[in-house]
């Protein structure tokens, strides 16, 4: 038994034909429909309305046209359906780009190329370990391996050493000798106080992160010396301090790949052979 698009079950379809198509294939079955049954009454008319067999003929003709324009409209559908699909061409790659990636521009590739050409240099990455406006001479650069004193009294070099200091967590040490020299320079014996407090409580409790090392001996004079808070009160233990940075830190600094880029030293160089020993 055969049957017509028109004739399927509301919400089924046929293989391969999606909702779309078969509301296609339905209106142009219809359509076929349409154009049998005029097709078989113009046939009834001509012969005659009392012939029985000529009706029927008519009818017979109108059924086969349905059928025919259904299974026609179906193939078309179907045929459709099942057509490959054709993938879009792809962008030919810019014959001006040096990277030679289809997805970038002409004027990326000069930013790219820009950026390389001005980027800092190793004179630069060198000037910018500096103070602005006030950068060293390689004489003066080489004099921090031959003296910590040199090196502790000048601006840059405190630069440098502080910041190799904070590489080996250790920034702590040069905090509090720095905040002693600048409680040698107050007079008012109120600011004194309260710088003394704050010295005290940054570094020297053992509650604070930031805790220096001292021994039981200079703790012990630093807590009475803060009885009566004055410029002196942290010298035992900022002395303590400075040498511990010389001896231990100091030969850590002059072998470190920082200083001998800012010295232009070689790696086998024994920059610190000659600086002054600890006393």
């Amino acid at each position: 038994m055969s049957c017509t698009v028109s004739e399927m079950p509301s919400g089924c379809r046929l293989r391969g034909m999606n909702a779309s198509s078969q509301s296609a294939a339905a209106a142009a079955a219809a359509a076929a429909a349409n154009n049998g049954n005029g097709n078989g009454s113009k046939e009834s008319v001509g012969v005659g309305a009392g012939s029985t067999a000529a009706g029927g003929n008519g009818g017979t003709t109108g059924t086969s046209t349905t059928l025919q324009g259904s299974v026609s409209a179906t193939s078309n559908v179907l045929q459709e359906s099942n057509a490959p699909l054709q993938r879009p061409q792809t962008q030919k790659p810019c014959c001006f780009c040096w990277c030679c990636c289809c997805s970038c521009s002409w004027a990326k590739c000069l930013a790219i190329k820009n950026a390389d050409e001005n980027a800092p240099t190793k004179r630069d990455l060198v000037s910018a370990e500096f103070l602005d406006g006030d950068q060293p001479t390689l004489e003066e650069i080489r004099s921090w391996g031959k003296s910590f004193d040199k090196l502790m009294t000048n601006s840059n070099g405190r630069k440098v050493f502080r910041d190799f200091l904070r590489s080996e967590f250790s920034e702590e040490n040069i905090l509090f000798w720095l905040a002693c020299e600048d409680l040698k320079k107050e007079n008012s014996p109120e600011v004194v106080e309260e710088k003394a407090r704050l010295i005290y409580e940054d570094y020297i409790s053992i509650l604070s992160p930031r805790e220096v090392s001292l021994d039981s001996r200079v703790r012990e004079i630093v807590n009475r010396n803060m009885i009566e808070p004055t410029t002196r009160t942290f010298d035992e233990a900022q002395i303590q301090i400075y040498t511990l940075m010389h001896r231990d830190s100091y030969p850590r600094f002059l072998n470190s790949q920082k200083y001998k880029t800012l010295a232009q030293l070689q790696d086998n160089s024994n920059a610190g052979s000659k600086a002054d020993s600890p006393t």
